[in-house]
């Protein structure tokens, strides 16, 4: 366990916030208007399905902010 803190954790953070930002800013803008049309019970797994995308680049920035390295 590490002794110190270091500035990967809130640059992590930070960074980890930025690109959720991004990708709902994303997902507002170009994917909501095609399936706003369409009935709540067939919009609900596509934003299943989104809102689990995100989990995936998750693991690096765990990894990076505690150890300095992607993999």
């Amino acid at each position: 366990m590490r002794k110190e803190p270091t500035l990967r954790i809130p640059l992590g953070i930070l960074g980890l916030l930025a690109a959720l930002m991004v990708y709902g800013g994303l997902i507002a803008r170009y994917l909501a208007p095609l399936i706003q049309d369409w009935p709540a019970l067939a919009q609900t797994p596509v934003y299943i399905v989104l809102g689990v995308i995100w989990l995936l680049p998750l693991r690096g920035f765990v990894l990076w902010m505690e150890t300095g390295r992607w993999r």
